[in-house]
């Protein structure tokens, strides 16, 4: 089909403001499906996505749409995660398009997402097309939306398109001006083949499935491809776009967006952002915006019986085949045994990973409280990145340690400011600006430690702000800080898993709540378990638990009381061997305490 035929675009917006809906009615639309025939969230391919309603992978599809004046088009609609954990994800699609559709919740207004989303389709030059979502409901405020709009992402709010999803209202209006407004694609057909790699899955049938966008040149099957980041040459099996399932194609052409199959066995060689180009024509101008996407926060996770370390293992791997972002090194902790210590994009990426592994492979797990990478100076200046705690060096060895640093927005009504201000500044944030999206709503930006926000961060906000904040971040540079290590002791013993990173400022009161709530999730036995947190072999805070009593003499109903004295000796001696020789039962509770410590 004629390029201006075309158009590829992506609809972007805040969680839970009705993205995946409106999809599904763009593609009832294009009756591509009947109306009330088919599940609701037609992209959203997971059921953890159903179920919590969010997009995890970015999905595409391929619609035809005849518009009022009798013309054919096609459009290529990439849907794209919502959640700050894969921005880069998001990016990447984003630049696949010529335009976006940026949906805003009649309801709510602007969230922070949006604003961080708006963000990335300008940095890709992106055609911004305003949608409000909503319309019909009874609490909708669609001029104070409008209001909000124009101050806070400075787009024109009389072109924004009023929609219901829900309803299927204004849709049709909506792909009308969809094609006005967004341009159709560029491309050189005989150029050197360049195509963009936004997104790969796994099929134990033909191997990594690419999901790509055609910019010059074409594929076709048995074409020799390369991958410009690694090198690799692949030859083509198959190529297609994607409607409800894959469709064959004779060839991909530019301004297509389609999927490449090659008998690539790892996903970890389709990097996303990367370029695919022919192996004998290659293209000298590789397409910018590639990087490694790289972990931001780590956690330890364990079977919870040691007999399921192998199947643990086996899932891992079969996780990691349509999930290259997830990173995994086998470890070894003292008090859980064999595991594995895992990196991934942030909590939400965490997760998804922990409960797919429970549900989909049957595992039960334990899972160690998350942690950052710390930038560690030696005085013999080594430079370490340390994503454990157990790997911090001795501190007498250490010259300095810089911890990963976030630029922060925080959106939310005018009354809950107080209340935020105060939850940011004990979390060590430093304040950069404030401004009024509308009159009762405000844009709080931050520069925020990012082991902070791993530790309970965004629970406190939503409960400071009775759930009306919104929250977004991305990496923005590593920073000095005087960082400890706390140990935790449980009879005498350091338990590797529950040693955590922190502030000096907070040493002391984190490790002594922490040996509290201890107290409570540690069952008692049989010997005093005394529990301690160490900084430096130095106790900062000590508990006990008491030892479950058993009435020995209960036998005696008499007698000299010598009789009862020769018992209670006993027993005494027999809680002495046992509080050598006996060992702790933790619970997977303990491991998560951590992040219930206010």
């Amino acid at each position: 089909m004629n390029l201006e035929n075309i158009r590829n675009f992506s609809i972007i917006a805040h969680i839970d403001h009705g993205k995946s809906t409106l999809a599904d009615r763009i593609i009832e639309n294009c009756r591509l499906v009947s109306p009330g025939k088919h599940a609701d969230l037609i992209m959203d391919s997971m059921d953890i996505e159903k179920e919590r309603g969010i997009t995890i992978k970015t999905n595409t599809i391929t619609l035809n749409y005849i518009s009022k004046n009798g013309k054919e088009y096609i459009f290529n609609l990439i849907d794209t995660p919502g959640h700050v954990d894969f921005s880069y994800e998001v990016s990447r699609a984003l630049s696949s398009c010529e335009g976006v559709l940026l949906l805003v919740d009649a309801t709510q207004g602007v969230e922070a997402q949006t604003i961080a989303n708006m963000y990335l389709a300008l940095e890709n030059d992106l055609t911004i097309l305003p949608v409000i979502n909503k319309i019909d409901m009874p609490n909708a405020d669609i001029d104070r939306t409008k209001e909000s709009i124009e101050k806070s992402l400075g787009l024109d709010s009389e072109e924004a398109v009023l929609v219901s999803a829900k309803h299927g209202t204004g849709i049709e209006d909506l792909l009308e001006k969809l094609i006005k407004e967004i341009p159709a694609p560029q491309g050189d057909p005989d150029a050197p083949l360049k195509a963009l790699i936004f997104d790969s899955f796994f099929d134990k049938y033909m191997g990594v499935i690419i999901k790509a966008r055609i910019f010059d040149g074409s594929v076709k099957k048995d074409d020799a491809i390369r991958l410009c980041s690694t090198g690799k040459d692949f030859f083509v099996t198959e190529v297609g776009t994607f409607r409800l399932e894959r469709e064959k194609a004779k060839s991909l052409n530019p301004g297509n967006v389609g999927y490449i199959a090659a008998a690539i066995k790892t996903v970890s060689d389709t990097k996303i952002g990367d370029t695919i180009t022919l192996a004998d024509n290659p293209t000298k101008y590789p397409l910018k915006g590639f990087k490694e996407v790289k972990p931001f926060v780590f956690s330890g996770l364990y079977p919870m019986y040691s007999d399921d370390y192998e199947d643990l293992k086996d899932a891992l791997a079969k996780l990691k085949l349509n999930d290259a972002s997830l990173i995994t090194e086998p470890d070894n902790s003292f008090a859980l045994g064999f595991g594995f210590r895992c990196g991934y994009l942030g909590l939400l990426h965490k997760e998804i990973v922990q409960e797919r592994l429970e549900r989909e492979f049957d595992l039960a797990l334990v899972t160690t409280a998350p942690s950052v990478i710390y930038r560690v100076t030696t005085s013999k200046k080594e430079v370490l990145m340390i994503d454990n705690p157990v790997k911090m060096p001795d501190p007498a060895v250490i010259e300095t340690i810089e911890e990963p640093f976030v630029n922060a927005s925080i959106i939310t009504p005018v009354e809950f400011v107080g209340n935020i201000m105060s939850l940011v500044q004990d979390c060590r944030g430093v304040h950069k600006s404030m401004d009024y999206i509308t009159s009762d709503r405000v844009d709080m930006q931050y520069d925020l430690p990012l082991s902070e926000i791993v530790f309970n961060f965004y629970d406190k906000l939503k409960s400071y702000s009775k759930g009306y904040a919104s929250f977004d971040y991305e990496f923005k540079d590593y920073r000095k800080a005087d960082m400890q290590k706390v140990d935790i002791l449980v009879n005498g013993e350091i338990v590797d898993a529950l040693s955590f990173i922190v502030h000096k400022d907070k040493t002391f009161s984190r490790g002594r709540e922490l040996i509290e709530k201890l107290k409570d999730v540690i069952p008692r036995h049989q010997f005093k378990i005394p529990l301690q947190a160490a900084v430096n072999a130095k106790i900062i805070a000590r508990e006990t638990i008491s030892a479950l009593r058993k009435n020995v003499t209960a036998k005696c109903y008499g007698g000299d009381i010598s009789r009862k004295r020769k018992l209670l000796e006993k027993q005494k001696e027999g809680k002495k061997r046992m509080k050598t020789i006996g060992s702790v039962d933790i619970p997977q509770e303990a491991f998560m305490t951590i992040l219930k410590i206010e």
